[in-house]
């Protein structure tokens, strides 16, 4: 059971490869009323580690198979809210420094004194509760800050329903276009989560080839495959009492969607090539700009696992189903860019207004970087504006018809001038000329996402991946 510091600081660990000592041990924090586990050497004490919610770790230094120290480092960086106390019955100063500087919460020497033990145990716990509350109050002061922006009526609804999201563990399903913000609704719920001093990690299931998705997700173990050359932990285990962010899960395989269903339903899971089950305590927020329901009609998706993700229906809107929130949003992104003294014309609100944003929040971002660097004055009119989205964007390339797979221009791509790369800064031209490239590619192979990738030499699922990047429209 979960108490209020966490959970993890009511479960202690006893590693040591002394019965008599392990037996004390337990005994005594048993009698504290904490729930007490035991190993007899480092590689038992990690598996209890990767099962169980622990807060505090009594670790031996001599132990057998892995030393102390080696396992005080490996538990520090794999779990570092977990508090960590030494002890040995060979102390000396230099070993007593060193652990400290490895991380370790205390250094006790044998034999143990009773007292000892419970104070070092109850300072722990104290500082385990500080932490978590000095979390939340970050939480509490940055939540203003940190709030979507918006004030349509479509993003208020959004607002309550992460709000309403966020006081439960149920699953969520957040669908929009590309470039709506899906990640950073999802980030919202757990930042206002009871998980939100926990991990939030994301994985953008569109971006991972098919043939590692499966050991990015669930990790494995040495020797699993022919590049396993150690034991990894997955992204299931990385969020361990926090959030799993499963982006573009529409992208996922029919093999990876059947385990992440099994996961769900059981709680449970193992690694790639491992035996060892390993229990699961995260809250999944998946996101994808398809219709999931139809894809589970054209049998590319599961049923069952859609069923399981889509508790909580969250949809994202488009820039365009909200144009009252754009000067406010753009006015937001110059602000956060150090323009914040940039100030929008009467006259330019209707040009932003109006204009079709195929990139979504995204693409707004994007201006409010170019009119920060290629604006000289405090206003901004709609010529000066007219100019700069010219400049950055090409409205409507690259979206193919449902008859013929060609572009709407006919196979001839527009794109920004040369010389509007060459006056950008390296990352900009970069970016505005792979655009081009893969906008080029991309109708020369009549919209196919397995030539153009075969094509230009990359897999097919960063292709995707960059597509969606660039808001590049593909047929369905």
């Amino acid at each position: 059971m979960m108490n209020e510091t966490g959970g993890a600081a009511a479960r202690i660990l006893i590693i040591d490869d002394e019965q008599g000592i392990r037996r004390t041990l337990a005994s005594i924090m048993e009698d504290e009323g904490y729930q007490a586990f035991t190993a007899e050497d480092a590689l038992v004490g990690l598996e209890i580690l990767r099962k169980e919610a622990i807060g505090i770790v009594f670790l031996d230094v001599l132990l057998p198979k892995m030393g102390g120290m080696e396992a005080l480092e490996e538990i520090r960086r794999d779990w570092p809210d977990v508090e960590i106390v030494v002890i040995s019955g060979h102390a000396n100063v230099d070993m007593a420094v060193k652990a400290v500087k490895l991380g370790a919460f205390d250094f006790l020497e044998k034999p143990l004194s009773l007292d000892r033990i419970l104070t070092v145990c109850r300072n722990a716990l104290t500082i385990q509760e500080l932490r978590l509350e000095n979390t939340r109050l970050l939480k509490n002061a940055r939540t203003q800050d940190q709030e979507i922006v918006g004030i349509s009526e479509t993003m208020q609804h959004v607002k309550k329903l992460i709000r309403q999201a966020a006081e439960s563990d149920a699953r969520i399903l957040i669908t929009g276009e590309n470039g709506t913000g899906k990640e950073l609704v999802a980030r919202a719920v757990h930042r206002l989560s009871e998980r939100a001093s926990k991990p939030f990690v994301a994985v953008n299931c569109a971006a991972i080839p098919e043939s590692l998705i499966e050991s990015e997700l669930f990790g494995h173990e040495k020797g699993a495959f022919t590049d396993a050359h150690s034991s990894r932990r997955g992204r299931f285990e990385i969020a361990g009492g926090g959030t799993l962010f499963l982006d573009e899960i529409g992208d996922m395989s029919l093999s990876a969607q059947a385990k992440v269903l099994r996961v769900i339903q059981e709680q449970k899971m193992e690694r790639v090539g491992g035996e060892t089950t390993i229990s699961i305590n995260v809250r999944i927020i998946a996101a994808t700009n398809k219709d999931l329901a139809e894809e589970c009609e054209k049998g590319k998706f599961r049923q069952d696992l859609f069923f399981r993700l889509n508790v909580i229906p969250i949809r994202v809107p488009s820039l365009r189903e909200r144009p009252d929130d754009i000067p406010i949003l753009l006015l937001h992104f110059l602000r956060e860019m150090g323009a914040g003294n940039i100030e929008l014309e009467d006259d330019a609100i209707p040009l932003l207004s109006g204009y079709d944003w195929p990139g979504n929040v995204r693409e707004l971002r994007n201006l409010a970087e170019r009119i920060t660097v290629m604006h000289s004055g405090s206003r901004l009119d709609a010529d000066s504006l007219k100019a700069l989205i010219q400049k950055n964007f090409v409205q409507k390339k690259s979206e193919f018809s449902q008859e013929n797979g060609k572009s709407e221009t006919g196979g001839d791509v527009q794109s920004p001038a040369f010389q509007d790369i060459l006056n950008s800064c390296y990352a900009e031209a970069k970016s505005l000329f792979e655009k081009q490239y893969l906008e080029f590619q991309f109708a020369r192979h009549g919209g196919v996402i397995s030539q153009t990738a075969e094509a230009i030499g990359i897999y097919p699922s960063n292709l995707h991946a960059k597509l969606r990047k660039y808001g590049i429209r593909t047929k369905r």
